[in-house]
């Protein structure tokens, strides 16, 4: 089944998302568009079918197991797990935190946020921070967020069409400008902000920072690379993240692809290049063309698609 994206219209957002989903609005500033949400008052809605016009909270109530799986059903209730979002950056993005499980119940009653980044088209020079590229301590971080120079200490990476980003709580980064990419993450909206670029909002104020809470999730240690490594060139089906929280394939087919789905989980599909035909083993059938975002119940137990496509695939 598919769903109406819930658009977010932001200070940093471009003009790219709804042409690329093929798609009439008169919004502009579109950062987000959230494909699949259960998130209150950004839920998405379903298009088309018996349940046209219910929210995936309310299509999850009335199927429950069959639509998500029964252990996702039984943790979640009648809210979906996760949240996938296609994002354009016109400007840099907020640098920013997000906190772990532990954190987020904390202070927030709610879950953290562990989530990827999959580079759907990057603009020349476009940039993406994620990490530390040198060691610092906490009271170092407050220091250089007064004094305007916390970026000395973050990894630039130049982005690239394909580039993959695995951004577990407590990495620190930003979506530079020029970035139009697939978002994946727990279903959780709690992000503290460091730094935002001396930005100044609609009212003409700064923007508040989380300095504080930032600096309890933040983790302060530095990695080799921030940049996932996977076969690029494959086609047919490849890993792209396997973590607690989802796993990511993606799939470059020219004719039929058969996918057999996970067993007790719902299956996400999303188009970023082409068009291809979904169909199911219980006979239906669904299109699926470039930005286009469908969601395969749990009581699927395997698909072909046909066409010639780049598909992400995300399970629970």
């Amino acid at each position: 089944m598919k769903f109406s994206p819930y658009f977010k219209t932001v200070l940093w957002g471009g003009e790219k998302i709804a042409s690329y989903k093929g798609m009439a609005t008169d919004l502009h500033n579109i950062g987000e568009s959230w494909e699949l949400s259960c998130l209150d008052g950004k839920e998405t809605v379903a298009v088309g079918g018996i349940f046209e016009g219910l929210t995936l909270k309310q299509v999850i109530g009335v199927l429950k197991e069959r639509l998500v799986g029964r252990h996702i059903y039984e943790k979640f209730g009648c809210d979906f797990p996760l949240l996938v979002k296609i994002i354009d950056a016109k400007e840099n993005l907020s640098l920013q935190v997000h906190p772990d499980d532990r954190v987020a119940q904390m202070f927030h009653n709610g879950s953290g946020k562990t989530e990827m980044w999959y580079v759907i088209k990057a603009d020349d020079d476009a940039k993406i921070y994620s990490g530390l590229k040198e060691e610092i301590t906490p009271e170092e971080y407050e220091r250089r967020v007064a004094d305007n120079t916390i970026m000395d200490v973050v990894a630039c990476h130049y982005s690239h069409d394909g580039d993959l980003f695995f951004l577990p709580p407590g990495r620190i980064h930003s979506i530079g400008a020029g970035n139009l990419l697939v978002e994946v993450q727990q279903a959780s909206d709690i992000t503290y902000r460091v730094y935002d670029f001396g930005r100044l909002d609609s009212n003409g104020k700064p923007r508040d920072l989380h300095t504080e809470r930032a600096k309890m999730a933040i983790n302060y240690s530095v990695e080799d690379d921030y940049l996932v490594d996977y076969d690029r060139d494959s086609h047919g089906e490849v890993k792209l993240v396997d973590c607690e929280y989802f796993t990511v394939d993606r799939i470059i087919t020219d004719g039929t692809f058969h996918r057999e789905c996970k067993e007790d989980s719902f299956l996400v599909v999303m188009c970023l290049v082409g068009e291809a035909v979904l169909k199911c083993d219980n006979a239906t059938s669904i299109e699926l063309s470039q930005g286009e975002t469908v969601l395969v119940p749990a009581e699927i137990t395997g698909l072909d698609i046909i066409g010639k496509a780049t598909l992400l695939t995300v399970t629970a």
